[in-house]
């Protein structure tokens, strides 16, 4: 029998917004799943922000104070879409408070920050979901299944970028995105994670790593007051330095002996979200492109000769395509991919058995990602999962 689960979500911006309409339309996708969002409270340290999101998205009520949101006796799940900075607290105490928790990455700061939020979140026997959308693309998902079966023979190559243009106007205002006590880690946080899950998901566990990173953008101008905390340019005005990485660059090993690239930017000029990946097997290979969603290429030797790849477009069958469309060549977007997740969530709650991605998956991730830092300052190759905590901490 289904039952109503009330929800919270903190952080009204974009992403909290796309949680938000989640939760409204999963019930249009998924009319079989056992529980029922009912959309409590909407949280945001700006007041007005709070209020007119409960207005515009169906909430009950509002409040700009977070911990109201997490100790509302008939809140049973909480989705925390806040800036980065704010992600450990709310998250461990929301899970302290017996409540499961939907969160953004990076969900710490630092790799530690993650470490705690997975500890409070198994210590309180709560379910979990992690945004790390990208895997519940159909065509990803096909792609996934092709490789398990040995379509494309042994995998040898891999590559994995994500490559954006963000930050790459010079007068990008100096948010909390480019300082430590903020971020954390700059792109190695933001989104090295997504690209390392997308592998991790796709070839298994990465076993050692060699990187490089670089601030190209060492300065940019203050945030004026009264400014928000979104991408914005800042024509003059005092500069500031950018405490953390734009670019990383990374050779990986794979368990399965398959070797690989991982690059990503936050001001690379040209892509705007090229967030994608490229396998290469002894039999065939396949590549993907988030602008191109709905599209991946695949390459397989068919006895005739010729040599090149076709387009083969999502369609039924492929994950879960047919919840959305009804045919090829009828695309999906972003926000489809969050309410799919926001099922998953709830089907994780409603069944008492963690579905992927939870915190885990982001463990892993960030086991990699702590890898990856080491390995900037060591200048060699460094083993994941050795040691268990970033040196760097927010703010140092």
């Amino acid at each position: 029998m289904r039952r109503e689960i009330g929800v919270a979500v903190i952080g009204m911006g974009w992403m909290g917004q796309v949680h938000s309409r989640g939760y409204r339309r999963l019930f249009h996708h998924y009319p079989e799943c056992p529980l029922r969002p009912r959309l409590v409270v909407a949280a945001d340290a700006v007041g007005e922000r709070a209020r007119q999101s409960a207005e515009l998205l169906g909430f009950e009520g509002w409040t700009a104070d977070w911990r109201e949101a997490v100790e509302h006796p008939e809140v049973e799940a909480v989705s925390i879409a806040t800036p980065n900075y704010l992600h450990r607290e709310i998250a461990v105490a929301a899970a302290r408070a017996g409540k499961h928790v939907w969160l953004e990455k990076p969900c710490g700061r630092v790799p530690e920050e993650t470490y705690e939020i997975a500890r409070a979140v198994e210590e309180a026997g709560v379910r979990s979901t992690v945004g790390l959308m990208y895997r519940h693309v159909p065509v990803v998902e096909h792609a996934r299944e092709l490789i398990a079966s040995g379509a494309l023979g042994e995998i040898t190559h891999y590559r994995g970028y994500f490559l954006a243009d963000y930050a790459a106007d010079p007068n990008g205002a100096l948010t909390w995105r480019y300082k430590l006590d903020g971020a954390g880690l700059g792109v190695l946080g933001d989104i090295m994670p997504h690209t390392v899950d997308m592998a991790q998901n796709l070839l298994g566990p990465i076993e050692s790593v060699l990187a490089q990173k670089e601030t190209f953008i060492k300065e940019r101008p203050e945030v004026p007051e009264g400014m928000g905390t979104g991408h914005f340019v800042v024509e003059g005005g005092e500069m500031g330095a950018v405490e953390n990485e734009d670019y990383v660059g990374c050779l990986v090993r794979f368990a399965s002996g398959a070797r690989g690239t991982l690059e990503n930017s936050r001001v690379c000029v040209g892509p705007h979200v090229r967030n994608a990946y490229e396998v290469n097997g002894t039999e065939g290979a396949l590549a993907w492109d988030f602008q191109r969603l709905n599209e991946l290429e695949l390459y397989r030797f068919d006895g005739t000769g010729e040599r090149g790849y076709k387009t083969v477009y999502a369609a039924p069958k492929m994950g879960d395509f047919e919840r959305f469309q009804p045919g090829a060549g009828i695309s999906m977007g972003y926000d489809d991919l969050k309410v799919t997740e926001a099922y998953r969530f709830l089907t994780s709650i409603s069944e008492g058995r963690q579905k992927e991605p939870g915190m885990a998956e982001i463990v892993s991730a960030m086991r990699v990602v702590e890898a990856m830092d080491r390995s900037c300052r060591s200048g060699g190759w460094e083993a994941v999962g050795q040691g268990v905590s970033s040196e760097r901490g927010a703010g140092a």
